[in-house]
């Protein structure tokens, strides 16, 4: 008991001393206004990086970061770890094996029919929002074509990025409705034409929202000493794990509907003389 406090004490008592040191610290001067500082994270049309000789946004930067890792870790795992499991799961493969089967169970709960490629879909989709989410956290730096420091933030911090998973995810949910219906089922699926709308506008808007908040909190020095730790920790895993579930939720939950098989029409007898009664 006695460790705990004293545990508790000098946690608090770091924390109040980088408080003072922040208060003491002041305000500094800045190459940009905090007006400038917001437009620029939502249209990055000044902090561009260059790639292959033209200037790029520093989300397509990222994107294709996210994109490499997450193909090399398929690629590692698929060859070197899946090989060697065991019928008693060890902590990587209980971790895989719970991973599958979450998207598993909601890709089979949401739709029945036709669930084993809406959930590999939804696996690979929430694997890309919470790793591109998590991936602001690692504060990687590129240098703009201006000469200037940036950190590369999320992926679909990007309005285009999260337009193109949105859309993705609706094209996906429109093939199930071909698959299992035809033509009905691109009735069905046009029927919600505001679906890639709200998906990517429900991305870009809520993994934006952290991004603004956590730019504001590290525009002021005197406020970047501890805060900007816990709100960037806490908004990014946040976002992370809910706009994971949002999106691949509904993505199932959509498929589901549009791929149900359509009541078949019982044909009614034509002609012919009624059967007589004895």
């Amino acid at each position: 008991m006695k460790q705990h406090k004293t545990g508790l004490i000098v946690w608090v008592g770091a924390v109040l001393l980088l408080l003072a040191g922040a208060l003491l610290a002041g305000p500094r001067e800045r190459a940009e206004t905090v007006q400038e500082a917001m437009r620029d994270a939502v249209l990055h049309n000044v902090n561009q990086v260059g790639l292959f000789g033209k200037a790029v946004n520093p989300g397509l930067i990222s994107a294709l970061i996210v994109t490499a890792v997450l193909l090399a870790a398929a690629a590692l795992i698929r060859i070197f770890a899946i090989p060697r499991f065991q019928y008693q799961p060890g902590k990587l493969q209980l971790l895989l094996e719970e991973a599958v089967g979450l998207f598993d169970r909601m890709a089979r709960d949401n739709s029945p029919h036709r669930f084993r490629f809406v959930g590999a879909y939804i696996f690979a989709a929430g694997a890309y929002i919470f790793v591109g989410t998590l991936f602001e956290l690692l504060g990687i730096q590129a240098v703009t074509v201006h000469g200037h420091p940036v950190t590369l933030p999320a992926p679909l911090s990007d309005v285009n990025a999260a337009i193109a998973l949105g859309t993705l995810s609706y094209l996906v949910i429109l093939s199930g409705g071909i698959a299992a219906n035809g033509i009905r089922g691109v009735g069905k699926t046009l029927k919600e034409f505001s679906l890639p709308i709200s998906m990517s506008f429900r991305l870009f808007g809520a993994l934006l929202s952290g991004l603004l908040v956590t730019e504001l909190v590290y525009y002021y020095v005197n406020l970047s000493f501890v805060l900007p730790v816990v709100v960037g920790v806490l908004f990014t895993l946040l976002h992370a794990l809910i706009q994971t579930y949002v999106l691949t939720m509904l993505t199932a939950l959509y498929f589901g509907e549009v791929s149900e098989p359509s009541p078949k029409k019982e044909k009614k007898a034509s002609g012919g003389k009624k059967p007589e009664l004895p």
